[in-house]
């Protein structure tokens, strides 16, 4: 897997040592973080027992080269639309933020590796196939 988006969960297994996660960002050439995911994380920290151990954990994370903050912007809510609409039609709605996960990944081209089964489905989203 040479580059990939990836969602809260996959980073939270990554911490934890799932295999999958950890398998496949070590095999990853370019990882990409929905600045959606960054502030579900920093969420999660903030109500947490371990906020500055978690962020100390993250800013370590993003401070390698292989890793990249993906932000929105105008054209990524031209993709959210398309597919809050598709997903609306087929009767397949999925939570806010993921639409957003969902559009800035779309929108780049980058395949999504998450561990919510829900993203299957977005049209043309590409999801990543985790090593392991």
């Amino acid at each position: 897997m040479s580059t990939l988006a990836i969602d809260t969960n996959v980073y939270s297994g990554f911490l934890r040592g799932v295999p999958k996660a950890v398998e496949t960002l070590r095999a990853a050439h370019e990882i990409h973080l929905p600045l959606i995911v960054l502030g579900e994380l920093l969420a999660g920290f903030a109500a947490g027992t371990r906020a500055q151990k978690n962020r100390d954990e993250l800013r370590h994370f993003m401070a390698s080269p292989r890793v990249h903050l993906l932000e929105p912007d105008e054209k990524t809510a031209h993709h959210y639309a398309d597919v809050f609409a598709a997903l609306r039609k087929n009767g397949t709605p999925i939570p806010t933020n993921d639409l957003w996960i969902a559009a800035l990944a779309r929108q780049h081209r980058l395949p999504l590796f998450s561990f919510d089964s829900h993203f299957a489905a977005v049209p043309g989203l590409a999801l990543a196939d985790p090593a392991g």
